[in-house]
């Protein structure tokens, strides 16, 4: 292990800023689209609104992906450990994690689509009803948990402790983005549908 001291600060924070900012803008530009319908307007199409979101978002991600990536790489002298052992553990534990988490993005994708996955529901096209399937039978969200997943497998596979500690960072923006907002909201436009319906 190197020192603290050694840590490429501005990696970790770009990379962290990242990792919160782009829930928090689709989050601003989707309840927009709810309240004032501005993309769908500008485009003349919903459907069309809620694919350019969906790109802006995918497009985003990778963004995101790259910056935790740049911070790994930048940081590789601070290492979880330099036993060989341990490396091997920690390589072999993350592959899992790297394996399973796609596991729930790519399933979660396939149930949802791409409306259903990148906040449709924000342009009026909505699911007919609740996923159960899973991997909805077991998580919450899985999407984001295996999104998480991902990360912190990429973060032992790399033997990083930036990339776990910037992985806890993914885990909370989640976490407070599905507990206050989106879940809360995506709520609140399916409970207007079934008020509608009566």
């Amino acid at each position: 292990m190197t020192s603290i001291a050694s840590l490429h600060l501005p990696s970790i924070g770009i990379a962290a800023l990242g990792i919160s900012g782009l829930p928090t803008a689709w989050n601003i530009v989707a309840r927009n689209e709810y309240r004032r319908h501005t993309i769908e307007k500008t485009v003349k199409s919903k459907k069309v609104g809620a694919y350019l979101l969906a790109a802006a978002i995918f497009v985003g991600s990778g963004v995101r992906d790259y910056l935790f990536k740049r911070a790994v790489d930048l940081n590789k002298d601070v290492t979880l450990t330099s036993n060989t052992t341990a490396q091997h553990t920690l390589t072999y534990t993350g592959y899992g994690l790297l394996a399973f988490g796609s596991v729930l993005v790519v399933s979660s994708f396939l149930r949802l689509g791409i409306t259903g996955t990148y906040l449709g529901d924000y342009f009026g096209i909505l699911m007919d009803e609740m996923v159960t399937a899973f991997p909805f039978s077991h998580f919450e969200n899985p999407m984001y948990l295996g999104a998480t997943l991902n990360f912190l497998g990429t973060s032992l596979v790399a033997n990083s402790p930036v990339g776990v500690a910037l992985t806890g960072w993914v885990a909370l923006v989640y976490h407070v983005s599905t507990k206050y907002f989106e879940n809360p909201f995506t709520s609140m436009i399916y409970s207007e549908r079934e008020k509608q319906k009566q």
